[in-house]
This record gives structure tokens, sequence and C-alpha cells, in this order.
């Protein structure tokens, strides 16, 4: 099993380099197969060699082989996490069907959330797709039902959109985006209504806790956009793998029905 669960760090942190091209070329509008992987700062294409994930960037101490420019931590990050990620996850769901979609699942948040860091977008050309192949994998092999899957398109989606149509009126100002909106289509498609719930909750805490912090130490102002996709991920992988965990601990402190 050590083997197996090695070999799908590889294959994810291989992965998890497509993804950081993704995660560069998708908000400029460029296509993210051709041409191949250059240097942002020379332009010059980067040999195969210098293109293993996380070894090439530890051994060129971080810089471009030929121009010497910083390369961004970013991608040896991504390819670490996106590794991780698919260890994980066939970790928790075995060698499966569903393991195979939640692992494009986890690789669809790690680009939204990179994208919505840098540019405080989140792309529908990575939203809507996956909240198709959400429904279709609904009705195929994840452990949920369709009709679960289309309520969680629904409540997802539609709380936040509710919560964006409000928050003019409540706040005077705008809320959340229509990414944000699209995101938790996705979500909700992939995990059902109570985890996508949960994914709101979660993510909620969690921006409200960073937040807070970062305008106590005074890194942040109050008046300052914090992008709430990299939280929304954080929440739906943590209720992708500890949904009925958290939901029957919640469900523990309710008193019992007469």
């Amino acid at each position: 099993m050590a083997a197996t669960l090695l070999a799908l760090f590889v294959v994810g942190a291989f992965i998890g380099s497509f993804l950081n091209v993704c995660i560069y070329r998708l908000p400029r509008g460029e296509s993210v197969v051709w041409p191949g992987s250059h240097c942002p700062s020379c332009n010059q294409p980067v040999a195969p060699y210098d293109n293993v994930p996380v070894l090439s960037y530890l051994l060129l101490l971080g810089k471009c082989r030929r121009c010497r420019a910083p390369i961004s931590i970013q991608y040896p990050l991504v390819e670490v996490l996106n590794g991780l990620a698919y260890v994980l996850v066939v970790w928790r769901f075995g060698l499966t069907w569903p393991a195979l979609a939640y692992a494009a699942f986890c690789s669809a948040l790690i680009v939204v959330s990179g994208i919505d860091l840098e540019h405080q977008i989140i792309p529908d050309r990575i939203t809507l797709p996956g909240l198709a192949i959400g429904l279709v994998a609904a009705a195929t092999i994840l452990p949920i039902t369709l009709v679960n899957a289309v309520i969680g398109v629904a409540v997802g989606g539609g709380l936040l959109w509710l919560l964006a149509w409000l928050s003019p009126y409540l706040f005077g100002k705008e809320g959340m985006g229509g990414g944000d909106i699209k995101l938790m289509g996705m979500v909700g498609a992939f995990l059902g209504w109570k985890p996508a719930l949960l994914t709101i909750m979660l993510g909620a805490i969690a921006g409200s806790v960073l937040g807070i912090t970062l305008i106590a130490i005074k890194l942040l102002r109050r008046d300052q956009y914090i992008p709430f996709g990299p939280f929304l991920a954080l929440g739906a992988v943590v209720a992708l793998f500890f949904a009925d965990d958290l939901l029957a601990w919640y469900q523990s402190f309710l008193p019992a029905a007469p």
C-alpha cells in the first residue's frame, strides 16, 4: 500500500504541474495546451529535465536556469498539495471510481483557490464543467443520489446567491460574487446538500477567523477584500473527508425527539 500511495503522490505532483499552468494561464485567457511551459520572465521554453515537480525547483534553487529570475513558491506548493490530496483521497476511499471523481474535484478546488487568491476571480471554465461532471458522477459512481446532488447545487449555490442579493441591503455593499455561487454549485453536485451547507459554515468560520486576526495585527484593513473561494475550497475538502463525523457530532448536541 505504501508503494501505491507513493506512486499516487508522484502522479498527483505531475498533474499539479499542469494545475500551475491552469492557474497562470486561465485568468489571462491563454491556452493551457500551447505553447509548452516557459519562463514568464525570459519567455524561454522550460526543458523537460527542469520541469520535474518539486525536484527541479529545489535543484534550480527556485530560479530560472537561463535568466535566473525567481520562480514562485506557488509551483512546488501546488504540486505537493495535489499529490497529498490524491494520497488522502485513496487512503480514505480506496482505489475506487468515487476516489477518481474526488481526486478531480480536489484538483479543481486547488485551481480555483490559486486563481482567486491572485486575481479575485473564479473562472466559469472550472466551476460550470465541474458542476456538470459532479452531477454525472452522482448519477453513476458517487455514493450519493442524483436527487441529493441536484438539491446540493440548489442549496449550495442558492444560499450564496441569496446572501449576495441581501448584502447590499444588510451591509450596504456587495457580498458574494458570482464565482463563489457557481463554486458552491459544483461543491453541492459532488457532495450533496448537507456537506454543501457544512462547507459554507466551515468556510465562513475560517474566513472570519483569518480576517479578524489579520485586522487585529494590522496586516489587513477593515475595508479590504479577502477572496472567499479558498475558504470555501478548504471547507469543501474538510466536508469531503469528515462530513459524516462532523454532522454526527453536531447532532449529538441536539435534544432527542420526544
